[in-house]
């Protein structure tokens, strides 16, 4: 297996937004075309409630899709379609905006907030879909724990364990907590852009050590190593999705699809629905 190098590194910056909500912005415009289709990542890590129950009252979004992951607190949330509900601890909230949604984020008083937010760019076809939410429970996010190591898969597939399957971005999330000293060989397709976030504590890959609210791109390979420090436990989201194989007008997800559409040309078996 041919572990992945580390390809760039992006320190959260302390920020303030919404209503006056002050969080870590890890990821903004300046990373779009490094880190595509992964867009924005805002981390929230409190546990003084006035740093966000100010919350990100009604604002617009079209075009993409948000997902939300709450290792700790709550966050009412309502739209302009009439939803409502709560994100509670250990929860997440796969939002398709799509078309266009009117809505609002209320984080309520918590003990600790301790979470994140990332916005997902939606392909050109499926900018104008109908909007839609997910709500992700503990019941719907598998848990894998083996010798210091436990994942929790909130989309995609980890060895047996299966979680969500988005519904437009086939992307992969995993919370990975780790033991003081402990190490995880994650395996990656070789075509996949990857990348994890620390939200918590520090920790280690490909020899260089990685601070805490930092974003690591991994460049090409078929596998991930990340090891907490042998003094203190860590943990990290991690992030994957498959390429976009474009050919002209023809985009797919794989170079061998690509290659399939161009067969089904040449040999006139290119129409399907008539």
């Amino acid at each position: 297996m041919k572990m992945r190098k580390i390809e760039k590194m992006v320190r959260g910056q302390r920020a303030i937004d919404g209503a006056g909500v002050r969080l870590v912005r890890v990821l903004g415009n300046h990373d779009v075309r490094d880190f595509d289709p992964f867009l924005m990542l805002d981390s929230f890590d409190s546990v003084n409630p006035s740093d966000y129950v100010a919350g990100f009252p009604t604002h617009p979004h079209r075009g993409i899709e948000t997902i939300t992951y709450l290792i700790a607190g709550k966050i009412e949330h309502e739209d302009s379609l009439g939803n409502r509900g709560v994100i509670s601890t250990g929860e997440s909230q796969w939002m398709t905006a799509g078309s266009g949604i009117l809505h609002q984020e209320m984080p309520m008083p918590s003990d600790r907030m301790l979470g994140f937010q990332l916005w997902l760019n939606l392909p050109s076809g499926e900018k104008m879909c109908e909007p839609a939410y997910l709500g992700i429970t503990q019941e719907d996010m598998p848990q894998v724990k083996e010798d210091g190591v436990s994942v929790r898969v909130l989309s995609g597939q980890f060895g047996e364990a299966v979680g969500v399957a988005p519904r437009h971005i086939p992307a992969t999330i995993y919370d990975v907590e780790l033991a003081a000293g402990r190490e995880i060989i994650i395996p990656t397709k070789t075509d996949e852009t990857v990348f994890i976030f620390t939200i918590e504590g520090d920790a280690v890959s490909a020899g260089e050590a990685i601070p805490s609210k930092t974003a690591v791109l991994f460049g090409e390979g078929d596998g991930v190593a990340v090891s907490a420090p042998p003094e203190s436990a860590a943990r990290f989201i991690f992030f994957s999705r498959e390429p976009i194989a474009w050919g002209g007008p023809i985009v797919m997800n794989t170079r061998e699809e690509l290659q399939q559409a161009f067969d089904e040309l040449d040999r006139g078996t290119f129409i399907r629905h008539k």
